[in-house]
């Protein structure tokens, strides 16, 4: 299984080699080189703010089409809580349970109704441990990757329970076997998802070694044909929820926290929010704090870039459709209770690192500085890299070049000019052992001339493309 599987590609014949998506990575795993993006997988941590900004849009999420309803016997369709929220006036969830199983779906289990489990192993958790509080959420797969990448010492505060999606698609497998008789193999466990994250936790899952999801459709796929089917369900559907305040409420930032019965949480959500957030509790910042929810997107997973709805207009349908259902629905039983659990730790990835060891590491930090005093420090991005910090790491790790920046270029150029001119009036006077000298610099200054066009050449192309 590839550890560094990803579901957000590019689509290079549609890159015009803007910075839109280098400038917004949050962890700089994007650059421009030759007139195209390219995505550094040990890096990308698959958030989808890259699809969000991309004007053209290049960069797009792998996920599968309805057409895989028919690839199984009997199909259960697990719907995110999110999901709730992209439709107008619903204040009952099981219009949408029903609709989903006119769709074509056998059986419908809720991930709002595991969520419950994991919220009160939850509680659970942090009472019996409050040596490693506060404890992060694990809910969101993009930033249990991004702790995996860039934050280690964060790593132990992971709260080690599945997300509710690998809860539900384990207890719906488990019951679709049980009542039909078939064997795993013919029974399609399919997640409709808000983002492009979950597609890459099911293929390349943390905290288990195998994800009881065998499909992922989005959000944006199903709707359509959903909405047609909620209409022929009518306004008196038969009950077949199973989740209540609690669940559904994980749809939305501070959804999952609120389940806890604590007023000792912080709960984030965007991805630059939670940068800031890891890099203080790092630091050490925060203190009488049990538990920490961060959500990569914005709202939570209501922003994801697989839905339909604004974030902040779904935020509020969310909290409208849960006024008036029961706390919780669902509870853990004995046999559920180790179904929550990670049974496979997560483990620290030195993809920044710039050397194989500390002292290589050291050694070119130092390079990397004194390129940064080299270079302009404008952050203009014209040299493919996000920062001038991102290029002077990528030419110590041998992927780019001084001449990468324009402003570089450019001063070297001024600079070599002056040299052959005075030269040139060594020359005039007499000094005949400067003409090989100048005839060497003229043959690189033309070079340099020669790139300067290209590059001038390029950017009148993409402004007019602009």
């Amino acid at each position: 299984m590839d550890k560094f599987y990803h579901s957000v590609r590019l689509d290079a014949d549609l890159c015009m080699g803007c910075i839109n998506c280098i400038k917004r990575c949050p962890t700089q795993a994007i650059r421009v080189r030759n007139g195209k993006a390219q995505i550094n997988s040990k890096f990308c941590i698959d958030c989808g703010e890259c699809i969000r900004v991309c004007p053209h849009h290049a960069k797009h999420a792998t996920y599968d089409k309805l057409d895989v309803l028919k690839q199984y016997e009997y199909t259960v369709a697990l719907p995110a809580p999110s999901l709730y929220s992209q439709f107008n006036n619903l204040d009952d969830v099981n219009i949408v349970l029903n609709a989903l199983l006119m769709m074509g779906f056998h059986d419908v289990f809720e991930v709002s109704a595991a969520a419950e489990l994991v919220s009160e192993a939850t509680r659970e958790y942090l009472s019996e441990n409050p040596d490693r509080l506060p404890a992060i959420s694990t809910a969101c797969p993009s930033v249990v990757r991004l702790i995996r990448v860039r934050f280690p010492n964060l790593i132990p505060n992971l709260l080690p329970l599945n997300p509710p999606v690998e809860v539900a698609a384990i207890l719906a497998a488990e019951k679709a076997m049980k009542e039909t008789g078939l064997p795993r193999e013919k029974i399609g466990i399919i997640f409709i998802s808000p983002c492009p994250s979950k597609v890459t936790y099911v293929k390349s899952p943390l905290g288990t070694d195998h994800s009881e999801v065998d499909r992922v459709l989005a959000i944006k796929d199903v709707y359509p044909q959903l909405l047609s089917c909620m209409k022929a369900v009518g306004d008196d559907p038969p009950e077949i929820g199973t989740s209540g305040k609690i669940g559904i409420s994980w749809g939305r930032s501070g959804g999952e926290a609120s389940g806890l019965f604590t007023e000792e949480y912080l709960a984030a959500d965007g991805i630059e929010n939670v940068i800031r957030v890891l890099e203080d509790m790092e630091d050490q910042k925060f203190t009488n704090l049990k538990f920490v929810e961060l959500n990569a997107c914005n709202g939570g997973c209501v922003g994801g870039v697989l839905t339909v709805e604004n974030p902040y207009v779904a935020e509020v349908k969310l909290k409208r459709l849960r006024k008036y259902m029961p706390v919780a629905r669902s509870h853990i039983d004995g046999d559920a209770e180790e179904l929550v659990k990670w049974t496979k730790d997560v483990q620290y990835e030195p993809v920044f690192n710039l050397g194989n060891t500390m002292m290589e590491s050291f050694a070119r930090l130092n390079q990397v500085e004194r390129l940064c005093k080299k270079l302009p420090g404008l952050d203009c991005g014209s040299c493919g890299a996000p920062t001038c910090k991102a290029l002077a790491e990528d030419i110590v790790r041998g992927e780019a070049v001084e001449s990468d920046c324009v402003y570089y270029l450019r001063e070297n150029l001024h600079k070599l000019s002056e040299e052959v001119s005075i030269l040139a009036d060594d020359i005039a006077a007499g000094n005949a052992e400067g003409y090989e000298m100048l005839k060497v610099m003229t043959e690189y200054i033309q070079r340099i001339s020669d790139e300067m066009s290209l590059l001038d050449s390029r950017d009148e192309k993409e402004k007019e493309k602009e």
